[in-house]
Formats: C-alpha cells, structure tokens, sequence
C-alpha cells in the first residue's frame, strides 16, 4: 500500500461518501472506500486500477464530468500541474471538502498554502513520511481552461520552424531540453519504416521525425495523459498524422520496429527511476526488426552502454554535448535472448 493511501486510511471515517481520489495510486485504496472512484494520468496506474476495478477510474487530463462531494488530490511532482488540479477540483466543490495528501520531500507542506486562496486550510495527519491537509472550499474559483494554459514555442530547424505546445506536468514544460536539443541534432540516416519516440513528451521528436520521414509510419508513446495530449496538439500545430499510444514502458510499443528514438525520464515524483529505461533496453530487441536501430540520449553519468551491449549489440557513442551522450545500437540478425544480467550491469548497479 502507497504510503499515502496508508494516511487516509488513518482517517477513513472522513471518506464514506461519493469521493473523487485524483491523481490515486496503483495500489488498493478504492478496495477500501467502495463509494469512491478515481481520475488518474499515468498510465501504468490507470492499468491497475482498471483490472482490479474495472470502471471506477478514468484516464484523463479534465476532471471527469460525474459528480462528486469531495475530492482528494495525490499530490503531483509539477507545481504548474498542481495548480491547474486544485482549482479544477475547488470549481467543482463550492461549499464542500478538498483534501490534498503527499510526501514531506515531494514539497506537500509548500502545496498545501495554496489551499488558502479557497478556504481555510488544516493539517489533519502527519504520518509515513507525508501529510494530508483538508479545506472546505468557501471561495471557489472559474473552472481553469487547461489549453490556455499550454505553453507555445518555435524551434528554428532546418527544415523550417516547428510549432511545440506543451501542457502544465509535461517534461520540459514550455522549453526544449538539453538531450532532446543534442537529439534533434542527430536524426539523420534513419532507416524507413515503423518509427518510435519512445517517452514522447511534448512530441517534439515524434513530430520532427514524421515531417523528415512522411513514408514513414511515427509512433508517439508516453505514460502521461498530459504529455499525450500535448503530443497531440504538436502534431496538430504543425499539420501532422501520427499514432500516439498511452502505454507503461516498452510493453506497450509495437513489434517490428525499425528504429526506436528515446530520451527517457530518470526520475518518478522525488525518487530517482531508472526501472522504465531499463526495461527498454533489456526489451528493445523483441520490439525491433533485424537490423533495427535504437538511439537514445542520457545524462552521461548514466553508464547505460554496458545494458545495451548485454542485451542489444555493439553501443557506439555518436555525440556528446552539454552533459548527454547519444547513444546507437543496432539490432543483429541473431539477437541473444539470455534474462541474465551481465558483469558489467552488476558493477554499474552497485556504483549509482
């Protein structure tokens, strides 16, 4: 049981009613309060959820249109992301509760003054490491428009100027980052084919692929709804058709890719997150062709050649800048299928 879930069970007898848990955790806190239901982003969440309790949560970046009396709000990692959600959910409860809950290190104590411009805010737990705080909302605000609140931007490439729009919590928020820059600079002499932009955030690889490859068949995935949308909306921007699939890790790509193109998050909330990249290395072969290609771009101090070589091929180094290596590697006609982890693996684990 999430940490989080384990303190609003501490205070149970608050939620018997019609309750919206956004945000909730993969875990069973809706086993717990059958009157419940839940608004989730994250994909491999909203899976969980939806096997063990099929129809109680909703996969979206609005709130769900289904009444509700009270709400509880999981505190995210993006403070832009967490404004947008609490004055979505105070436009919903005029007269009525709103709870937030998170970690101390995930900034709760800094979240929880925001419930101030609706109420008057109280501390009811403080325990595992978090704290749940609850307001009546007496002062509720306009229901936020989400799309006025992405960010717009132009990159200046060389193919002429790409449109980039980016929502509140997606990566690199209303900014082009330093491995997609060192990326985008670097995406020549792909073969033809089924592309993938794994980790699509804003799309911003995922649309300048399918401008620079239009015979090729794109496909954006992402495990955040927001990332997703934005995805979607950069597509749009720049009169573009590609698929975008919401999917936790390399499981839910296609099979018989050609090329995967990635620059993969390290982090999940405040805890250091290697275990998605990982995967994606160790199961980059099945989802390639023979021959197919994978490039991928990472803080260097993130020794990631040792995983490729053990599970994929020969890992060359095509560029380094500004603290990131771009790595290559191709799939041979042979791949080896062995689980085991390899010597080199084990000593880069036991060094982070």
């Amino acid at each position: 049981m999430d940490p989080r879930s384990e303190v609003l069970l501490r205070q149970a007898e608050l939620f018997t009613g019609n309750l919206l848990l956004a945000g909730l955790p993969g875990d069973d806190l809706l086993g717990r309060f059958p009157a419940a239901h839940g608004w989730s982003w994250h994909a491999g969440e909203q899976a969980q959820l939806q096997a063990r309790f099929a129809g109680r949560s909703q996969f979206a970046v609005n709130v769900p249109d289904a009444p509700f009396e009270a709400a509880v709000l999981f505190l995210p990692k993006s403070r832009e992301l967490c404004d947008y959600l609490l004055q979505a959910l105070a436009a919903r409860l005029g007269g009525r509760e709103l709870f937030l809950v998170g970690e101390k290190r995930a900034g709760i104590e800094r979240a929880a003054k925001q419930l101030s411009s609706y109420g008057k805010p109280r501390k009811l737990d403080s325990a595992r490491h978090c704290q749940l705080w609850q307001v009546r909302v007496d002062q509720a605000p306009v229901a936020p428009d989400l799309m006025a609140l992405a960010q717009r931007y132009e990159l200046p490439l060389a193919d002429g100027p790409l449109k980039v729009v980016s929502l509140p919590g997606v990566f690199s928020h209303g900014r082009l980052d330093r491995g997609t820059a060192l990326l985008l600079q670097h995406l020549d002499q792909l073969p033809a084919g089924h592309i993938l932009d794994f980790g699509c955030g804003a799309g911003v690889l995922g649309a300048t692929l399918k401008r620079r490859y239009p015979e090729s068949q794109v496909t954006l995935l992402d495990v955040d709804a927001f990332a997703l949308a934005s995805s979607r909306l950069t597509l749009q921007a720049n009169d573009l058709q590609a698929e975008v699939v919401a999917g936790d890790g390399i499981h839910a790509a296609p099979f018989e890719l050609d090329v995967i193109i990635t620059n993969p998050p390290f982090h999940q909330g405040v805890h250091t997150e290697y275990q998605a990249t990982e995967t994606l290395l160790r199961e980059a072969a099945k989802h390639l062709k023979p021959g197919g290609e994978l490039r991928l771009v990472a803080n260097n101090f993130l020794k990631y050649p040792p995983i490729i070589e053990a599970n994929l091929g020969p890992c060359t180094t095509l560029a380094a800048a500004d603290g990131f290596h771009l790595y290559q590697a191709k799939r041979p006609v042979e791949v080896r299928t062995s689980n085991r982890e390899s010597r080199a693996e084990r000593d880069w684990r036991r060094n982070l």
